[in-house]
């Protein structure tokens, strides 16, 4: 009678499923918000049993907060002078790339996303923005910078204005980094720029 050996167990990869099911997630909810994004179609995406989300992040809620740790990891906006990349990107931002700005605005309508995001924004992104500012009001500047990039944001990929369809983005773009870097500058700017 011949021998069988027996079939090895396909290797586990923890840290590869547990990224997969992140990079699938950040799509996903930058796409549809907390609300509209189930745990299901994220699993699905990331070739996955559902089940393996609440073995590596416990619940919908612990995936959604490691998501807005990783968006909102560093800085989306910089010092003044530094924001090229931050107007460009909120005027040619697609819909469907993991974006801090458009998570923001899809999940804010769930109290507790809306909690998630704001200790976040509050003890990471915004904090390092406003620790780079100078002048006064620099935590509120911080706010300032990222709710304007965000309302962009939301004008040209949720309520779709039209004004964006065909506008020049390079002309559009340098107007929106004057706007942030004079919020950024703060008073230092008015103080270079005045008449003695």
């Amino acid at each position: 009678m011949a021998q069988t050996t027996p079939r090895s167990a396909r290797p586990r990869d923890a840290a590869a499923t547990k990224r997969a099911i992140l990079d699938s997630a950040l799509v996903a909810f930058s796409r549809s918000g907390f609300d509209g994004t189930g745990t299901r179609e994220i699993a699905g995406n990331a070739g996955v049993d559902p089940r393996l989300i609440t073995r590596y992040f416990g619940s919908k809620e612990g995936l959604f907060t490691e998501v807005v740790a990783e968006l909102f990891r560093t800085p989306l906006i910089g010092a003044s002078g530094t924001n090229r990349t931050a107007a460009r990107d909120s005027l040619t931002a697609e819909s469907g790339d993991p974006d801090p700005m458009l998570l923001i605005l899809r999940s804010a309508a769930n109290p507790q996303a809306a909690e998630i995001m704001r200790e976040r924004l509050e003890t990471s992104s915004q904090r390092q923005l406003a620790e780079r500012l100078p002048g006064d009001d620099a935590t509120a500047r911080a706010a300032l910078l990222l709710s304007m990039c965000t309302g962009v944001r939301m004008f040209r990929n949720i309520i779709g204005d039209t004004a964006f369809t065909h506008a020049d983005v390079d002309r559009l773009a340098t107007y929106l980094e004057r706007a942030l870097d004079a919020v950024a500058a703060g008073d230092s700017e008015q103080d270079r720029t005045s008449p003695r």
